[in-house]
Order: structure tokens, then C-alpha cells, then sequence
């Protein structure tokens, strides 16, 4: 793998955004758009997954929360699986206009003559039989992975492991992998405060125009974050703050995570979108933990 891409982080970043994310834009043109730029900044930002969580409960939502996870999976999937992937479907329509990741597992590299051994690949089984599998991973022939049996039609990532007449690989976990290697969208059942409360994150960071300016508390912040393991950043609605949104269930948000922080202090604007506060927060993030 090139060694200019940055090693993984030694903590895993989950963002979780609302579902109302794009309903206040009539256009799907325009929702798409938003959403592209969401995922552009998981990506610059080397996030691990994403939650989309209900933030309004007296509507259904499922149909915004199932949009944004279709555009961002699409935007996270390698252009040479998406057609193998992905069907029709309306709500895809102008994926055309979202920008591309480019992230080292969306490889430029399309021949067999450019992978090297190791590296690794996303690819999808297109057959399966008792010898093995195949697997396109966007180069001319299909690498072969002998003596497992995976679904045709599954995503999977291989290692390369020889070359010649035929490609041979194996199945690999993405987590053995060094380097950043794309994020993971999940759909969340359950309440925002639910998820605050899930006691798998070490650290559950709020941002809000009414917390503690960042530089105030980004000592203390800086040394809960180099203890963890897992790091949860929630971000409101373009109607609702986080607070708004828990008092809905009788929580005070200030019980249920660690930091309320204001990335964006003395905003000129009467409002920030979540978009704009996602990317104000995660660089601020990375700039003080920059590992």
C-alpha cells in the first residue's frame, strides 16, 4: 500500500446525524448534494461510521433516514462495484453530481499488472462453488480465493497474495488494515439518547451553540480522547438543537455525555447547518488529536 496515505487512528469515530438531515430542502438534486457533502467530510476526516438517528417522533422517518444511508453507502462503495451493487433506484438518481472520495480503497489503479502483493482490495463475489470464489476487484479477471464459500453478490475484502495466469487471494477483516479504509453507514431504531447512553463509546462529545467554547475545555477533552477507544460526536437537526431533540424523552443532554462543546463560537450567521458544524468540528478534532 503507499505509504503516503495516514495510519489508522488509534480510536474509532462514530458522527451520528439526524434524520431531518435534507428535509428541509424540497429538491432531491438538492438533498443528494447535502448529502455528498457529509460524506466528504467523513472521508477528509477519516471517520469510522456514521448513525443516522430518528430525531423527531412523531413523524416516520423512514424514508429521509433510508436516503441518506443510500447515497452515503453508494458515495463509500469503489466505482467498480457500484454497478454490481446497487440497482435502479430512484432515490439514486443524481449521484452523478456527488464528488468522489478517493480514499485508498477507492483505487485509480484498473489493471492486473498494477497490484502488488498485500495489498488489499474491495470486491464483490460474482461466483461461488466448491473450489472457491471469485471476486471483481476492478481489474480485468476476477482474483480467486480458494476453499471458502461466501453468497455471490457479497462484498468482501481480499488480499492479494499471488499473481500470474491467476489472480490468488483471501478474505481479510478490514480492521487488520493500517490505513484509513472508508466508513460505515448505520440506520439507528432507537432514540438520540439511547444512543448517547451506549456505554460501547468512551467518549460522547454534543456540539451545540450553547456548550463550552472548544479551546476552553480542549485540554480536558484531548485527555479523555487519548484514553479511548471509541468516540461518539452527535450533531442536531437543521430545526432542533441536541438538547431540544432529548428533552423530547425528558433527558438533559448534560447527563447523558461527557462534552458539550461550541466549535463555531461567535457564529455570524443566526444558524449553522449541520453540514457546516460537521466539518468546523472534525477538523478542530483532528487538529488537536492529529493522530
Amino acid at each position: 500500500m503507499q505509504s503516503t496515505h495516514p495510519p489508522k487512528r488509534h480510536v474509532k469515530i462514530s458522527v451520528a446525524i439526524p434524520a431531518s438531515l435534507v428535509s428541509d430542502i424540497p429538491h432531491l438534486r438538492e438533498k443528494t448534494l447535502r448529502i455528498g457533502l457529509i460524506g466528504r467530510a467523513l472521508a477528509i476526516f477519516r471517520v469510522d461510521e456514521i448513525i443516522i438517528y430518528p430525531d423527531i417522533p412523531s413523524q416516520d422517518q423512514t424514508r429521509d433516514a433510508s436516503l441518506i444511508e443510500a447515497i452515503l453507502s453508494y458515495m463509500e462503495t469503489p466505482q467498480y462495484m457500484r454497478r454490481l451493487l446497487f440497482k435502479i433506484r430512484p432515490e439514486l438518481r443524481y449521484v452523478g453530481i456527488l464528488p468522489p472520495l478517493r480514499t485508498p480503497h477507492h483505487p485509480t489503479q484498473n489493471r492486473k499488472g498494477d497490484l502488488k502483493i498485500g495489498e488489499y482490495r474491495e470486491g464483490v463475489v460474482v461466483s461461488s462453488g466448491k473450489r472457491g470464489i471469485r471476486i471483481d476487484i476492478g481489474v480485468e479477471t476476477p482474483v480467486f480465493v480458494p476453499n471458502v464459500q461466501v453468497k455471490t453478490n457479497s462484498r468482501v475484502t481480499v488480499r492479494i497474495r499471488e499473481k500470474g495466469k491467476q489472480l490468488i487471494g483471501e478474505l481479510a477483516d478490514p480492521d487488520e488494515i493500517q490505513i484509513y479504509w472508508g466508513y460505515k453507514v448505520n440506520v439507528s431504531k432507537f432514540s438520540l439518547s439511547h444512543l448517547l447512553k451506549d456505554r460501547r463509546y468512551d467518549l460522547v462529545i454534543a456540539t451545540s451553540r450553547r456548550g463550552d467554547p472548544i479551546m476552553k475545555i480542549a485540554e480536558k477533552l484531548l485527555d479523555r480522547w487519548k484514553r479511548s477507544r471509541r468516540v461518539l460526536i452527535a450533531f442536531g437537526s437543521p430545526t432542533q438543537g441536541l438538547q431540544e431533540i432529548v428533552r423530547q424523552e425528558g433527558i438533559k443532554l448534560e447527563n447523558v455525555v461527557h462534552f458539550i462543546v461550541n466549535t463555531v463560537p461567535n457564529q455570524g450567521v443566526k444558524t449553522v447547518r449541520t453540514e457546516e458544524a460537521l466539518y468546523a468540528t472534525l477538523a478542530i478534532l483532528n487538529t488537536l488529536a492529529s493522530d
